[in-house]
């Protein structure tokens, strides 16, 4: 860590000197080492600073844990008056005045994808297919790292080979939920960011998770929501990003669904609907070029082998049963199921229930 990483660390770690306070700080002193040089003395006069405790020196064992836990994470600390700060964070009503990043620079055009932990396969699987598109196209997708609908937004974005941001509501050396711990790594791996505004070994305590959200909206042109139940997290991230002037985009669910209350008040109250990522596209990066959908028909037909192009080829936006394929393509039950989860996992085919099938078609 440099000196002024030290500095700041050392700021951050004090007790009872919070964001705000680190703001004023820097209103009176040109860079953290000054102010660290006048305290605590020269801090009596800076209004809102009372009640701060002691500051760990270098020594201290606090400041010795946190530095090693960035050291060994390959983290870096930036403030607020850093260049590398993200400009869209810089815009914010209250932008963290410390950020602890590991990976790679978060993306400047960016989407946040946001929605239920108890997701269903449709939710899931429709936020993976957003994602995997706008990442393809160099746009960053933003989440929490959260079960359900943020994590299937991870999945997507890698799958699409974009970037991603996980914007964690814990300390950057912490992998909250713990079932996540293989999608933490494959983010760092594959050109992810993580990002958090709390010192190493905070706890994922559950106050820490609305400041978190306002970060998943502030690091972005725009938030999707995808099943939300009433009073969810998810609706405070869209609250926070009409806050912010950020566009607010929500896909319509069931009226029957526990989770489809959030997203149709949204509508209602004038979030942009989503059905598929043109429609967000066409909102903030109309110049962005429409997907290939032929073209990547195509490649995938080339890649088959013959009985997969058969069953492939049978397939269109009209649902079969697998019995009709069955007779169609004169396949065994056994051989055909095979081929149809082959030609799914390839992401050529989407399975409805009752076991219909179409072909699956890209958003445009």
């Amino acid at each position: 860590m440099t000196e002024t990483e030290q500095d700041w660390l050392r700021l951050h770690l004090t007790p009872g000197l919070g964001r705000k306070g680190l703001f004023r700080l820097l209103e009176h002193f040109s860079a953290p080492g000054a102010a660290l040089e006048h305290a605590p003395a020269g801090w009596q006069g800076i209004p809102g600073l009372r009640n701060i405790g002691l500051i760990p020196s270098t020594a201290a064992p606090q400041f010795l844990a946190a530095r090693r836990q960035i050291e060994q994470s390959q983290a870096r600390l930036v403030s607020y008056w850093d260049e590398a700060y993200p400009l869209l964070l810089r815009d914010i009503p209250d932008p963290p005045a410390l950020l602890y990043l590991h990976g790679a620079e978060p993306p400047a055009e960016a989407l946040a994808i946001v929605g239920s932990r108890n997701a269903s396969p449709t939710g899931r699987h429709l936020t993976a297919e957003i994602a995997r598109e706008l990442a393809s196209r160099g746009i960053g997708i933003v989440s929490g790292l959260a079960r359900g609908i943020d994590t299937a937004a991870h999945e997507g974005a890698l799958a699409g080979q974009g970037p991603t941001v996980a914007v964690l509501g814990c300390g950057i050396d912490r992998i909250y939920p713990p079932e996540n711990e293989r999608l933490f790594k494959r983010i760092l791996a594959e050109g992810g960011t993580l990002v958090s505004e709390y010192p190493p070994g905070a706890d994922p305590l559950a106050g820490n998770f609305p400041g978190r959200n306002r970060l998943i909206s502030g690091l972005c042109r725009g938030v999707l929501i995808v099943e939300a139940a009433l009073g969810s997290g998810s609706l405070i991230t869209a609250d926070f990003a009409l806050e912010q002037g950020r566009d607010v985009f929500a896909v319509p669910a069931s009226i029957a669904s526990p989770v489809g209350n959030g997203v149709n008040r949204l509508l209602k109250d004038g979030a942009f609907l989503v059905t598929e990522s043109h429609d967000i596209l066409e909102r903030l990066w109309p110049r962005c070029p429409s997907a290939p959908v032929q073209k990547q028909e195509a490649q995938l037909d080339l890649a088959l082998p013959e009985n997969a192009r058969t069953v492939y080829a049978l397939l269109g936006e009209v649902p079969l049963h697998i019995d009709e394929l069955v007779g169609k393509s004169a396949l065994t039950p056994f051989a055909l199921s095979a081929i149809l989860l082959d030609l799914e996992l390839r992401g050529g085919v989407e399975q409805l229930p009752g076991m219909r099938y179409i072909r699956y078609r890209p958003s445009r």
